[in-house]
């Protein structure tokens, strides 16, 4: 197993957008690696915003984000590359790449600028493919798979830049229903890595299923909590506008969970 180091980011005071306009105003959150936070939110609530945030590619407006104490802003590209990885909705290659070569990309970071990877960086490829059980994929043709499949090539590629912390940005989206709860499966295996996860998604359901933190954008305002606390028929309403039921799942089902049922009128 990886000797991944704890980190933490923390949001002070954080007014988060583009240029001067603000998209996400004074947020303070704390998100800590090692656990599993999921993101929801209506569209254009800020979700990409606080990503873009995160990975170094938006600075504040005003407020501090810091990575383990210190501001996002002093590490460089590489630097951040070695502690996140993100892992977007969907992902093209102009070239028919072989699988085992689109999970060595994830490499880049650890290798000099005219540095191939060896022995070792193929190794650690492998191991992640066979972490999220594709190894029989190595040798396909990435252009040739499923979008369930490309997916977790895609989580395997972040997984082998060996970082701390990874971002899902709506992982299961365009997915078929089968491949959602595959891909959501894995994710929760990962915490057993000491891996922090941050993930968008616009299933509620998704936290339950993930016993994760939760981080409500709506407005412009960040709420956090933990899903059986945060994930109100109230709350949801109030975020997306629609009436819903939360249910306890029946007795006998394990691990039990709460569940989010739609009010179809």
């Amino acid at each position: 197993m990886v000797n991944r180091p704890q980190i933490q980011f923390d949001f002070v005071h954080a007014d988060l957008g583009y240029g001067t306009h603000k998209v996400l105003s004074d947020i303070n959150l704390s998100i800590e690696g090692g656990s599993v936070t999921c993101l929801i939110g209506p569209n254009g609530a800020g979700k990409t915003t606080l990503f873009k945030s995160i990975l170094g590619f938006l600075p504040p407006i005003s407020g501090k984000i810091q990575l383990n104490g210190k501001s996002i802003a002093r590490f460089s590209s590489k630097e951040l590359a070695r502690y996140i990885a993100y892992v977007p909705q969907a992902h093209s290659t102009p070239f028919p790449y072989k699988v085992i070569d689109v999970v060595l990309f994830g490499r880049s970071a650890h290798l000099g600028y005219f540095n191939a990877p060896g022995r070792k960086d193929r190794m650690i490829a492998e191991s992640n493919l066979d972490l999220l059980e594709i190894r029989h994929l190595a040798e396909r043709s990435f252009s040739e798979l499923s979008g369930g499949e490309q997916q977790l090539v895609i989580i395997a590629r972040a997984l082998t830049q060996e970082t701390s912390f990874l971002i899902f940005d709506e992982p299961t989206s365009n997915l078929d229903y089968g491949n959602q709860i595959r891909v959501i499966q894995k994710i929760k295996s990962l915490r057993n890595q000491s891996i922090g996860i941050l993930m968008a998604t616009h299933s509620p359901d998704h936290a339950f299923m993930l016993s994760s933190q939760i981080i409500i954008l709506d407005k412009g305002l960040a709420q956090t909590g933990n899903p059986d606390q945060t994930l109100t028929a109230a709350t949801l309403k109030q975020t997306y506008g629609v009436e819903v039921q939360i249910f306890e799942t029946p007795n006998g089902l394990s691990p039990a969970r709460k569940i989010c049922v739609p009010v179809i009128q």
